[in-house]
């Protein structure tokens, strides 16, 4: 794996909560490797450590033991200013609960991650428009959430998640609260994200026709990590259309 990539490696990773008053052991001495631009589907039960995974790979949270690795720089080294810097240009989220800010619009919301960087106003202006027309949401920048569908809102925030150009995208449950048809085209989204802008996607969900998406499906349960081969034709099909590409 080259390090000057976006690819993940976990070495000796054990991370440990308190509940209740007693330790519950997420990941025990975990090791781990996903390739850059691959696309992974995590899968387990509740409790299981999926969304820990993104958290320690989007340096959301630190491990009590061991290293996390992305695209060569290891996260514990970093302070956290730097890893505040590291994250805002390197990793992009993507929620169940869209997670936009109401009183904004689209494009506003699109634009935010990118006022933690040096762009200039109509530098920012023509990336947040550009990661809107992406989605096919270019016609919306000036719609609210509220005016807007939940398949609608879920591809702002696929926007919002790819306007900063990050190597790594991160999401967890991104079709839990959508329609079948809505599920259907963020799927479609994220599956052009890995194989037409070669990013590498970590997808935490519960439904195996999402999980037929990725090329790689990892089961955690219990804090062992298992893995299996998706179906790597379906996780390339996208929906068409132009050459979808950043600027």
């Amino acid at each position: 794996m080259s390090e000057s990539q976006h690819g993940v490696e976990l070495r000796g990773v054990s991370r440990t909560y308190t509940r209740g008053g007693e330790g519950v052991h997420v990941f025990d001495d975990v090791d781990l490797d996903i390739e850059a631009g691959a696309f992974c589907a995590l899968m387990g039960p509740s409790g299981s450590g999926k969304s820990t995974l993104l958290n320690l790979v989007g340096g959301l949270d630190r491990p009590d033991t061991g290293d996390v690795i992305v695209g060569g720089i290891t996260l514990g080294s970093l302070s956290e200013a730097a890893l505040a810097e590291w994250r805002a240009e390197n990793v992009g989220f993507i929620f169940q609960g869209f997670n936009l800010v109401p009183v904004l619009t689209a494009f506003e919301n699109v634009e935010l991650p990118l006022l933690l960087t040096n762009l200039s106003r109509s530098e920012r202006r023509q990336h947040a428009l550009h990661a809107l027309e992406l989605v096919d949401m270019g016609d919306r920048a000036k719609h609210r959430p509220g005016q807007l569908s939940g398949g609608q809102e879920q591809r702002v925030a696929i926007a919002r998640a790819i306007a900063t150009d990050p190597g790594v995208v991160l999401a967890d449950e991104p079709t839990g609260d959508l329609d079948l048809e809505s599920a259907r085209q963020v799927l479609d989204l994220m599956g052009r994200l890995h194989s037409e802008l070669g990013k590498t996607i970590l997808m935490v969900t519960h439904d195996p026709r999402a999980a037929e998406r990725a090329q790689r499906v990892i089961h955690l349960d219990k804090g062992r990590i298992d893995e299996s081969e998706g179906d790597a034709k379906t996780a390339s099909k996208g929906s068409g259309g132009d050459e979808f590409r950043l600027l």
